[in-house]
């Protein structure tokens, strides 16, 4: 091989080291948050175990809004998720006395469910968000994405086995058994790591690159939205107060538009007055561009105001990206694809933090910061895992009438994983792995046995989910400690390893 070649991958190799680093924690949580969030609706369905009726969407949705305009208050709009055969709730966020809130309702009465909580809401926020106040959150995921994609791209070029280390695994080989295990799971799925990456930097594309929106509409954000979304009806309160007219005959003529296709979100801006608008979009179910059409309806009579549907390429192009990533159209097979190749992306950064550690210390004592970034390596992944088993624990078990119940979970959670990354810190990684991940393995086995004893098995498949998680952790717990109480080897000659 040539040296200029071989140069210019050793470049790479360090560029895809540093660039997998520095944000290398934050993108174990954002790609772990985003594994759990492919089962969004069933999360949230396994965290309201009381909420077992069912309705049709229209209904559902009829009975939701007939529960809002009795009991909102100088509400501005109301933004509802149809149920559908993964969540029998209607979603609904919405304004009352100038407290925003998200809640549940049942699908039935339109009144929120017994157990307030986000459910899986909570892990697709953090997805994206990071927890953090807009615009930081998505801000800091952005960049987190973008070092991302460049360690794939990097790490592509610099791999000169590529194909010959997707079928290589040698254990209990140190450095070559991590190396080789992080190869095989970057290599095995890396078109999707790919198009999950790039699909996710689109989504926030005008966080990104701002400044085309800047150039074209200035400060001017409501023009660029009736660009982007001309059939959109956008009218000022009124300030006359008027009854929502009947919103079912809506919601039928919208689907008889739309083709016999499914309704999937309705908005109600300004309800209660005249100026209220109806606004019915498809449902993403049934294709992969997201919200290719949308019907709005003058809401005190209920007449139809604008029919529009996407069919500019570059819209259409967009939405496409955007449906990739969400895979709201996915049916049940390629849903548990998407998840197995978020699981394998979430395992390459782990263990891609995990190798930078085990390489330096093969070759020399690690350095301070070497050994303090093995400390957080076993604080923050396992700290993410044990504040989401938290989350679980805390919605089985506070009390249904606590106030801010929703707010509390999220809060168990982010302290619980906090303590992890302390208790990281603080043990030393041959302690702090195992003590951890033994406490994660059973967290997963009671959160399943608390969820079996609520709802038995009206929703077995997510704790038979958790019990296999538990049974995996369990055995690699057991195997850290065997290697503990084994007699420590002399250390041999370091040998190359080269990715």
């Amino acid at each position: 091989m040539s040296p200029i070649r071989e140069g210019a991958r050793q470049v790479m190799a360090w560029l895809h080291g540093w660039t997998g680093l520095l944000l290398g924690h934050v993108l174990f949580l954002m790609c772990f948050a985003g594994t759990l969030s492919v089962f969004k609706p069933e999360i949230g369905r396994w965290m309201r175990p009381e909420a077992v009726a069912t309705a049709a969407p229209v209904d559902a949705i009829a009975a939701a809004t007939d529960w809002l305009s009795k009991n909102t208050v100088d509400s501005t709009g109301w933004y509802l998720t149809a149920p559908d055969g993964r969540m029998n709730t209607v979603e609904a966020g919405y304004d009352s006395g100038g407290v925003y809130l998200y809640r549940a309702l049942d699908p039935v009465s339109g009144a929120p469910v017994a157990r307030e909580t986000m459910g899986g809401e909570f892990f697709y926020r953090l997805h994206f968000e990071l927890q953090l106040p807009y615009p930081w959150g998505r801000l800091l995921a952005s960049l987190a994405a973008l070092m991302m994609l460049v360690a794939l791209i990097t790490g592509i070029i610099a791999h000169r086995r590529i194909f010959r280390d997707f079928f290589t695994f040698r254990p209990a080989k140190g450095q070559r058994s991590w190396l080789d295990g992080h190869n095989a799971l970057g290599v095995m799925s890396l078109p999707f790591h790919l198009m999950i990456t790039f699909t996710g930097l689109v989504t926030l594309a005008s966080l990104n690159m701002p400044w085309p929106i800047t150039a074209n509409y200035g400060e001017d954000l409501a023009a660029m939205y009736q660009a982007f979304t001309p059939g959109a009806v956008n009218r000022p309160l009124a300030e006359k107060k008027a009854p929502l007219a009947p919103i079912a005959p809506m919601l039928r003529e919208a689907g008889r538009r739309f083709g016999g296709t499914a309704i999937g979100r309705v908005y109600v801006v300004n309800p209660g007055d005249t100026a209220a608008v109806v606004t019915v979009f498809r449902s993403d179910a049934g294709q992969i561009a997201y919200t290719p059409g949308e019907i709005s309806f003058d809401g005190a009579t209920g007449r139809v105001l604008s029919d529009w549907t996407e069919t500019r390429p570059a819209l259409k192009t967009y939405n496409t990206v955007y449906g990739l990533h969400m895979a709201r159209f996915a049916p049940g097979l390629l849903r548990w694809l998407y998840f197995l190749g978020g699981a394998m992306l979430t395992l390459t950064i782990a263990t891609g933090l995990v190798l930078w550690v085990v390489k330096r210390r093969e070759r020399a004592p690690l350095s301070i910061g070497n050994r303090l970034l093995e400390r957080l390596n076993a604080g923050a992944i396992a700290g993410a895992l044990l504040g989401s088993v938290a989350y679980l624990w805390a919605n089985r078990l506070l009390p249904l009438d606590l106030p801010a119940r929703a707010d509390a979970e999220v809060s168990i959670a982010l302290w619980s994983a906090g303590i992890a990354v302390l208790a990281g810190l603080a043990l030393r990684p041959t302690i702090a792995w195992p003590t951890l991940l033994g406490l994660v393995a059973l967290g997963c086995a009671g959160a399943a046995l608390l969820g079996l004893g609520i709802s038995g098995f009206a929703q077995w498949a997510m704790d038979l989910v958790l019990l296999a998680a538990a049974a995996a952790l369990m055995l690699i717990v057991i195997r850290q400690v065997r290697a503990l109480r084994a007699p420590v080897a002399p250390r041999r000659a370091r040998t190359r390893a080269t990715a």
